[in-house]
């Protein structure tokens, strides 16, 4: 029985998807479940599985093309053998292996290292993954096509200029072009949007992190052993941050319309690089979280938006949003909004500095926290005070407890 392999319901506000590439070609077996193409959204990369086990009979969208929800994208034969739709060997080659293998499972890769495995005709078995369980990185394919003694060339790096007598002359300059993938396009309309759109303004603090890595260094190895995650900073600011929204209801607020909205939830989303661009899941309720909680859950997103499989529930609908350049080693910078939220918090990397404590130098681990606000809505006052609470909830974290 043939079966229609169509493009899945898309997320909501989202019109069409671009067919990034095809994992089997017509003639091949597949089973149940097994993910056949990959489609990429403004957010997310979507996996479209077989919805039996059979033989692809028919590809009918190629790679690159656009799709829209319920478009047929190819046919599935199912419970046919491999056999009987693959293409017939020649016949001056006779084997008596059988016609169709099922190869070797590779760790599974991200969209951005497949697309780079395809420009460059590779299989994902040729390279060694060091990544979590094999997986194989972008950094994996650069170096084998370093390492390569091909005629591959990393796309980007000179090419040799060669005389006819066989002499090296010099390098030849060459350009590449690329099309921006749909989540990167989507980046750019929308930081574009918020510039042209909200009154952005950035105020600065500094925080002595002191007692949080005193506390965090205290308690790190019974925190994961009791509850086995990790303890680290994120947590601590986004207590903080909420407990200060809870003070500051207008930075919790969003804007539609001439309307303000205020949300009596706090749904923090944390922004997380990833090889397809900046991604931000929202983890729900973060004051109702404990801290572990909310360890578990960012290390749940995070992992989905590095892999390509987070959903676009995810990454909606949050009300405030915390970014760390500082695991980059940013120093100071002004992090733009993510509207419709009207305020964003950027954390910076921790650096010791001579301080002045009670009339002496001391050496302290030092932070800068920066604050883009909508002035539309946000006062200076209430930016400045807001940002004054975090600091005040991170240098005695005992706070945190007392609600004080």
């Amino acid at each position: 029985m043939s079966i229609e392999i169509k493009v899945p319901p898309l997320p909501e506000s989202v019109s069409d998807a671009t067919l990034i590439v095809w994992h089997k070609k017509a003639g091949d077996a597949v089973t149940r479940d097994e993910n056949l193409v990959d489609l990429e959204t403004d957010k997310v990369v979507l996996e479209v599985p077989a919805p039996a086990s059979g033989v692809l009979k028919e590809i009918v969208i190629q790679d690159g093309a656009t799709v829209t929800a319920g478009e047929v994208l190819a046919v599935l034969e199912e419970g046919a053998a491999a056999a009987e739709t693959a293409p017939i060997a020649s016949k001056e080659k006779k084997s008596s292996a059988p016609v169709a293998e099922t190869p070797a499972k590779a760790p599974k890769t991200s969209p951005a290292v497949r697309r780079l495995l395809d420009e460059h005709d590779l299989d994902e078995t040729m390279v060694i993954g060091t990544g979590k369980d094999g997986r194989i990185t972008k950094a994996d394919v650069l170096a084998f096509l370093k390492s390569d003694d091909s005629s591959n060339v990393t796309p980007g790096d000179p090419t040799p200029v060669v005389m006819d007598d066989g002499d090296v002359v010099g390098l030849e300059r060459t350009d590449q072009r690329v099309p921006m993938t749909r989540l990167r396009a989507r980046i750019a309309e929308r930081l574009i949007d918020v510039q042209q759109t909200a009154a952005m303004l950035t105020t600065f603090n500094e925080v002595d992190l002191t007692k949080v890595m005193s506390l965090r260094s205290r308690y790190k190895e019974s925190f994961e052993k009791e509850h086995g995650v990790r303890l680290g900073f994120m947590s601590f600011f986004a207590k903080a941050t909420t407990e200060a929204l809870k003070k500051f209801p207008v930075v919790n607020a969003s804007i539609e319309g001439t309307d303000v909205i205020y949300h009596n939830y706090y749904d923090i989303g944390i922004a997380v690089s990833t090889e397809r661009g900046l991604m931000v899941p929202v983890i729900r309720d973060v004051d109702q979280l404990s801290f572990a909680e909310f360890e578990r859950e960012l290390g749940d997103v995070a992992a989905k938006a590095q892999a390509g499989t987070i959903g676009m529930e995810e990454l909606t609908g949050g009300t405030f949003t915390i970014t760390n350049g500082g695991i980059f080693g940013s120093m100071m910078s002004t992090p733009i909004l993510n509207q419709p939220q009207s305020a964003i918090l950027g954390m910076h990397s921790i650096q010791k500095r001579p301080m002045v404590v009670d009339d002496e130098i001391v050496v302290r681990p030092m932070m800068y926290l920066a604050l883009t606000y909508d002035h539309r809505i946000i006062d200076g006052k209430d930016s400045v005070q807001f940002l004054v609470t975090v600091k005040q909830l991170l240098e005695d974290p005992g706070r945190l407890l007392l609600n004080i």
